[in-house]
């Protein structure tokens, strides 16, 4: 069984201020660094650059950045010259985009999501090739590639992932329908489980790393009232019925130990051994990490 790794989302802010916040994630315990890929927002890449100055040991990693920005040429010199940058330590994530208001905001056209996907696949074909050793100049440090990260929750998605994901995430969000795009709906633990089975049955033989985006850790011990607070935060139409928040696979509530333990639940069911959550929650996150390194 694979061992636990902690990332978090991390907000791309002030200049100023993200060497602080490097060294902080860094000193928590966690793993890996991740930046998202959002217009309005800072370069995922100038920020990881500048996060590979700060940190010695942290993992520094896309999460994820939108395929249909990206020309995979470019993209590829992006991606080399950050893991050149860090020594070998870059994961390379990626989506198909599901933000249709960046898309229009950048104009580039929205196309359906199959046509994203058969996009993001032949882009991953691409960088495979010129990420590898003579692919690529500068060349990246890690051998035969960086690690490919992709991300979704939908089957195509998950396919495709099965295929050519290193990690594959499971982000537990989908498009709601007859709602305007960006509006989700959380799944629950069935649904989530056929999904890690569908993929499961689509590696091939390979052994990918599962990776859970958790959009709420709260500390507490009164689990009930924190997870009616997050229904209303969350809005009661985006929570699947049935099933308490507290046993959903992407949220974590409880005291550490509690939330430790479900941890390892979730590793045993769903396979989750790469654990992500939003900068808003790092610090919950960070008082869990302690116990699942002592106890395994």
């Amino acid at each position: 069984m694979r061992p636990f790794r902690f990332g978090v989302n991390a907000p791309l802010d002030d200049p100023a201020t993200w060497a602080r916040t490097c060294h902080t994630i860094e000193e928590e315990g966690f793993d890996l660094l991740l930046c998202p890929d959002h217009l309005g927002a800072p370069s995922p890449f100038a920020f990881l650059a500048a996060a590979a100055r700060e940190t010695t040991r942290l993992r520094l990693g896309t999460y994820v950045l939108n395929n249909e920005f990206w020309n995979p040429a470019l993209l590829a010199r992006e991606a080399a010259t950050v893991d050149v940058v860090s020594g070998g330590r870059l994961e390379l994530g990626l989506g198909a985009g599901h933000m249709k208001s960046e898309f229009d905001d950048a104009g580039i056209p929205w196309r359906p999501h199959a046509e994203r996907v058969a996009r993001l696949e032949r882009s991953l074909a691409e960088l495979d090739t010129r990420l590898r050793e003579g692919g690529q100049e500068p060349a990246p440090v890690q051998r035969p590639r960086p690690p490919f990260l992709v991300g979704g929750h939908g089957p195509a998605t998950l396919d495709l992932a099965a295929r050519w994901g290193d990690t594959v995430a499971f982000s537990g969000l989908t498009q709601r329908r007859d709602a305007e795009p960006g509006q989700f709906t959380l799944a629950g633990s069935a649904q989530t489980l056929e999904r890690v089975e569908r993929v499961r049955a689509a590696t091939d033989g390979r052994s990918p790393e599962f990776s859970v985006l958790l959009q709420a850790v709260k500390v507490t011990d009164d689990v009930e009232s924190t997870a009616a607070e997050l229904v209303e935060f969350f809005g009661a139409e985006a929570v699947p019925e049935g099933e308490p928040l507290w046993e959903n696979p992407y949220v974590l509530l409880g005291t550490p130990e509690e939330m430790a333990r479900a941890l390892r639940e979730r590793r045993e069911r769903f396979g989750f051994t790469h654990v992500v959550t939003h900068a808003p929650f790092r610090a919950d996150l960070a008082r869990v990490i302690p116990l699942l390194r002592e106890q395994g």
